[in-house]
């Protein structure tokens, strides 16, 4: 067991000076597998994901890099974070030697790309680096990152004379495409351009100022496959091979800016970092910044779970993520630059890579706790989103809105946030917003709001549009009854119930109806319907009721009956021949390897069988996360899948995403701390707990016995002490 912390409820580092959290994160988990993560060097909701990518496209290299692969192709400036989406892989940069090594890749040009192969025996990754040693060039790769600014350091063969950094602006793989590039030549140590690409953001536009430590020598360009010369160099896909002199020196750093405003932002992007010229400086300010982060929660746990739980808080930092550049300016989703709305009052950036699909259910609570003034300028941004495109985001980043996935997952973050405190936006805006969302015509919503369901001879997904709108809608609710606004909380509450719709008594399943009302046939509860579910079955859908839970057990039948429902859901088998891409990581029919099921362990402890849940969420954060590169049972989701394993280790999750309500479940952690902006502390104790004593004996919050299945968000932020008594049988 790693033991770093005192016993008193202060935070106090001084008695543990050798605790370091950086030490117990590997960037590599996730990055085989399900979890699509990337291993290359960021900072905490950083501009620059600067990370390898193997140049190979498909499912598995969604974010670049897939560990059991053997190629580097280059080092590439955005990635996204364990999405179902191929995009970005922006500013790719190759140190090379010559002769180069071509290879024929999945998804790569014809006659080959430009690659190296690589060992994982030279590789590292920590937060805020990464390393490695390109095997065919014999070149040492180091990457570190800024806000705004990625840093490269390559160290040459000492006996090598020519050192060769190619840049290919036309790189592509998966969903991307680039639309056009530019390379113009500055001095000879600086550079700067663009890339223009669409894909799953259709209209990116990255550009870039980069300076090199040595001086270019010699510029060998093409576009669109054509040589060409001179100090500019514009087309689809522009490609510029710079070479240098290593007789004085073997290293070259390569600092490179970006922005979605200009070539000249991206300069003044550069210059706002400047004063870490040397790439030493930027890894230590990157760690250092890493540090801070990891330090918000201090754990004691066995070895295993301390390196899941900090890694999870890494991957649970990288979204959403700094979008706008050093003056407040950003591209806009209707295309036109604009300046994020508190900039200049105070400072506040704007964030984008909004997965709320996914995230609205556990990553944005989290950061209420953690990051409560981080999460309050993300607000800001959802609402800047709002007020140039007319419509809160679904899916958003790049300065694009992709209207991924389902629902106005906006409103329950903005409620969420409302009722914490952290929204610094006129509410009665907020409620407009959400309203207008509601009550659109596209997406369904037109039937949804004339028959109270969307129908499935209207559009796919329809069982399950219902039932997150019906979701939503109550948290309009929730945010109307607080300002007043009784028409409306009358509207939307009575919305909220439109997910009983769907239920059919007669199977206990929620099944998808036509326009007349009838349930779809012939009905298999097993199926993967791409046509009624998104990425889901019926079993897992028909518990997203997370706003009704007692309603919803009364639906199926009351207490006994729910308590058998949900036991057939863990102990179904999966019956499908071959699953889709999202479903894994299951036990029975539930699936954590997606997000739909991901609250429902937690259900047992509204019917009195706490047990149950407790048993349940220590097997899956046992089994379904792990210290392997594949530990993760599926995609990261932009810290989703991270955000239910930190709640859950610390011993409670938010079912209602929105209610401010956390219901208990195991700990998996000895001792917790987390340190609270308002200066506070909240310690959590886990008395006697182990891999076999997963039952809680008692529950004690500032030493009274807690007779609810909850906590409140007030509660933690007063500070206090939750003390878990655990025992290896079951407490009924």
């Amino acid at each position: 067991m790693v033991s770093c912390s005192p016993e008193s409820a202060k935070f106090d580092r001084t008695q543990a000076p050798e605790f370091d959290p950086i030490d117990f994160v590997d960037p590599f988990i996730g990055t085989a597998g399900k979890g699509k993560t990337y291993p290359g060097a960021t900072v905490p909701h950083g501009m620059v994901q600067l990370s390898p990518d193997n140049g190979r496209g498909g499912w598995d290299w969604i974010s670049g890099y897939f560990y059991p692969d053997d190629i580097i192709a280059g080092f590439s400036h955005t990635h996204l974070s364990g999405t179902g989406a191929g995009d970005l892989y922006d500013i790719s940069f190759m140190p090379l030697t010559r002769p180069f090594r071509y290879e024929e890749v999945e998804g790569g040009p014809k006659g080959g790309a430009i690659v190296s192969g690589f060992s994982h025996d030279n590789e590292t990754a920590s937060p805020g680096y990464y390393q490695v040693i390109l095997d065919d060039y014999n070149v040492n790769v180091e990457l570190t990152a800024g806000l705004r600014v990625g840093h490269q350091r390559y160290t040459y063969a000492k006996d090598e004379q020519i050192g060769v950094i190619r840049l290919d602006l036309g790189y592509s793989r998966n969903w991307d495409k680039t639309l056009s590039s530019q390379i113009e030549i500055v001095d000879d140590h600086t550079i700067v351009g663009y890339r223009k690409s669409t894909g799953w953001a259709p209209e990116q536009q990255v550009y870039f100022y980069t300076h090199f430590s040595q001086q270019i020598k010699l510029v060998n360009g093409s576009v669109d496959g054509v040589n060409n010369t001179g100090k500019s160099h514009s087309g689809v896909a522009v490609v510029a091979e710079f070479e240098f002199d290593l007789s004085e020196s073997n290293v070259i750093e390569v600092r490179t800016a970006i922005s979605s405003v200009s070539s000249q932002n991206a300069k003044n992007n550069y210059m706002a970092e400047n004063e870490m010229p040397h790439f030493d400086q930027t890894m230590e300010m990157a760690e250092q910044l890493w540090r801070d982060e990891l330090n918000k929660v201090f754990i004691e746990a066995e070895p295993d779970n301390m390196r899941q739980f900090y890694t999870a808080m890494y991957h649970a930092s990288l979204a959403p993520r700094v979008f706008s550049d050093a003056d407040g300016r950003y591209k806009g989703p209707d295309g036109k630059i604009h300046l994020a709305s508190r900039f200049q009052q105070d400072g506040t950036p704007r964030y984008e890579f909004f997965s709320l699909w996914d995230t609205f259910r556990a990553l944005h609570p989290w950061k209420t706790i953690i990051d409560g003034h981080r999460s309050a300028q993300m607000m800001t941004s959802i609402m800047d989103h709002y007020n140039v495109s007319g419509r809160l985001p679904v899916w958003n980043f790049q300065g694009n809105e992709t209207d991924m996935m389902m629902g106005y997952h906006s409103v329950p973050v903005l409620v969420d946030a409302y009722k914490k405190g952290l929204l610094r936006e006129d509410p009665n805006e907020v409620l407009n917003a959400a309203i207008e969302s509601a009550t659109q015509d596209e997406f369904g919503l037109a039937s949804y709001q004339r028959l109270g369901f969307v129908p499935f001879d209207e559009r796919p997904w329809n069982v399950s549009l219902t039932l997150e709108y019906a979701f939503d809608d109550w948290a309009i609710a929730e945010l109307a009854k607080e300002l007043n606004a009784e028409k409306q909380y009358q509207i939307f509450r009575e919305r909220a119930q439109n997910y009983r719709r769907h239920f059919d008594v007669n199977t206990g399943f929620m099944r998808a109806l036509d326009n007349k009302g009838q349930f779809r046939e012939p009905f298999d509860e097993n199926a993967y319907h791409p046509e009624d579910y998104c990425e889901a079955n019926a079993w897992q859908y028909s518990f997203f009721v997370p706003h009704d839970v007692d309603g919803l057990v009364e639906l199926m039948g009351g207490k006994s009956n729910f308590v058998n429902k949900l036991d057939a859901m863990f102990d179904a088998q999966q019956t499908v021949g071959e699953f889709p891409e999202w479903i894994s990581g299951y036990i029975g029919q539930y699936v954590h390897g997606n997000e739909p099921s991901h609250h429902v362990p937690y259900l047992y402890q509204y019917v009195g069988h706490g047990h149950k849940t407790q048993s349940l969420v220590r097997q899956i954060m046992h089994e379904l996360y792990t210290t392997k590169t594949d530990g993760l049972a599926g995609n990261e989701d932009a810290g989703q899948m991270s955000a239910w394993y930190l709640f859950s280790a610390l011993g409670f999750y938010p079912v209602n995403p929105s209610s401010g309500q956390y219901v208990l479940g195991s700990p998996e952690v000895n001792r917790a701390e987390i340190k609270l902006e308002n200066g506070n502390r909240f310690v959590i104790k886990a008395v006697n707990q182990s891999k076999d004593n997963v039952y809680v004996k008692s529950a004690r919050l500032n030493g009274k016995e807690l007779d609810r299945i909850y906590i409140s968000h007030e509660e933690i932020l007063a500070g206090g002490i939750l003390e878990f008594h655990m025992d290896d049988t079951p407490q009924h």
